[in-house]
This record gives C-alpha cells, sequence and structure tokens, in this order.
C-alpha cells in the first residue's frame, strides 16, 4: 500500500489500480492544462502534497480532494458496478458533461 494515511481496510487490485487510473487522470490533465502542482492546490484549496498524494494513486486521500481536482481539470467519472458486486469507477477523458 502507498505510503500517507492509513485505509482501515484492505483494498483489493482491482480497486487499487482504479485509484492509481484516477490519479494519473488527473496529473495528465493538470499537465495539459500547463499548471503546476501549487497551482492546482491552490484552486482546489488543499496542500501541495494533496495534489502529488492524488497523482500517485495513494488510497488514503478522501474521495472528495480527488473529484475535486477531476472536476478541476474536466475529467468525468462515472460510476459502475463490478462483476463482483463491488462499486467501480472509470475516468473519461474530455470536459464534464461532454456526451
Amino acid at each position: 500500500m502507498a505510503q500517507g494515511k492509513r485505509v482501515s481496510l484492505d483494498i483489493g487490485a482491482d480497486a487499487l489500480q482504479s485509484i492509481k487510473d484516477l490519479g494519473a487522470a488527473a496529473k495528465q490533465a493538470r499537465l495539459q492544462a500547463g499548471e503546476g502542482q501549487a497551482a492546482a492546490a491552490a484552486k482546489l484549496g488543499v496542500h501541495v502534497q494533496t495534489i502529488g498524494r492524488i497523482e500517485s494513486g495513494e488510497p488514503g486521500v478522501a474521495v472528495g480532494h480527488v473529484m475535486g481536482m477531476l472536476a478541476l481539470y474536466g475529467i468525468a467519472v462515472q460510476a459502475h458496478a463490478a462483476t463482483s458486486g463491488a462499486a467501480g469507477a472509470a475516468a473519461e477523458s474530455g470536459p464534464a458533461g461532454a456526451d
């Protein structure tokens, strides 16, 4: 598990990969916008380390911070049920709501 805040339960490999994928999508969108981590942190009202934790896919980051960063850079997230019955998420590139 990534360092940082502890997560109170074990997270499956698929869920961990989804978290990492969301972080990578957030980083890519931030870079495409030509902004540094400090600018993203200022816009979201969080510490710059939080941006780094989001982008590295750390599972202990508050979901509100993750969703805020994704929304900031126009990344839509669609929840779906996985075949095992657990909830999952998929990032869709492009502006939020643009379908």
